[in-house]
């Protein structure tokens, strides 16, 4: 049966830009499928891997639309980054190529931040990239320097197109130093582990949900969990059929995912 795919499920994590909402506006049918949630005993949290914006930013949008939330409902791969630092190298310094933004994330979390001889370089979406930065990290790359970065996105989606995000970046730097990083946000695992400690839960409580193959379709085909593609978003009905990624389920938009719950 349907509803057998999320049988373990306690937790949606759901992609916001193309899932959620579109072009500023809040996907008809998508706070239906947040009420049919919570109607079956289950929860949500929203999860980007746009690492150009803060909780404050996602929030504000959402509430511009209608749909405001909770702090703690707003997860992005600046996060898990911080997160991982301070487990895996506590009190090394970072090199940190990100906006205003992630920077105040990262220095919240204690993270040491430097403009010279870092011990580790971490690659953002950053939205104020400039030639020196990118002069400095190639230098400390070829220095050494332990190479991380947020989150594979390619291109960002835009009201007006795209911009190129932090995995184009991983490409640039790729073609200089020959070096790729070690990636943090969806679809790696360091994403799923980040969640279930944050909410306490076991891996297959988990399910994601979203409208991107490489990130929000991945993460759960990688780890045995439930996902569901939505077809609000860049995916279309074509693409997927051609994809090596499958989901647990395809649908048109949350309001159709409701069904199997």
């Amino acid at each position: 049966m349907a509803r057998e795919i999320f049988a373990k499920t306690k937790y949606f994590i759901i992609d916001m830009d193309g899932t959620f909402y579109l072009d500023g506006n809040v996907i008809p049918g998508a706070p239906d499928f947040i009420d049919r949630l919570h109607a079956t005993g289950r929860d949500f949290y929203f999860f980007t891997n746009n690492s150009s914006n803060n909780v404050a930013v996602c929030r504000e949008k959402l509430a511009k639309m209608g749909f405001p939330v909770d702090e703690k409902r707003v997860i992005i791969s600046s996060h898990v980054a911080a997160a991982y630092l301070n487990r895996c190298y506590p009190g090394k310094t970072v090199f940190l190529l990100g906006n205003e933004r992630l920077t105040a994330d990262f220095e919240a979390a204690g993270i040491p931040l430097v403009t010279q001889d870092p011990e580790i370089v971490m690659l953002g979406f950053d939205t104020t990239l400039t030639y020196q930065k990118i002069w400095d990290a190639t230098r400390f790359l070829a220095a050494g320097a332990v190479y991380l970065a947020t989150h594979p996105d390619v291109n960002c989606p835009t009201a007006d197109g795209f911009k190129p995000d932090t995995g184009a970046m991983i490409e640039m730097f790729a073609a200089s130093t020959g070096r790729r990083p070690l990636v943090l946000g969806k679809p790696m695992t360091a994403t799923v582990d980040y969640i279930t400690e944050l909410l306490g839960c076991e891996r297959e409580e988990l399910a994601f949900v979203g409208d991107r193959l490489a990130t929000d379709i991945k993460i759960g085909a990688d780890h045995g969990l439930p996902c569901a593609l939505v077809y609000s978003g860049v995916t279309t009905p074509d693409m997927y059929a051609t994809s090596p990624i499958k989901a647990s389920v395809a649908v048109a938009n949350l309001k159709a995912l409701a069904a199997y719950l």
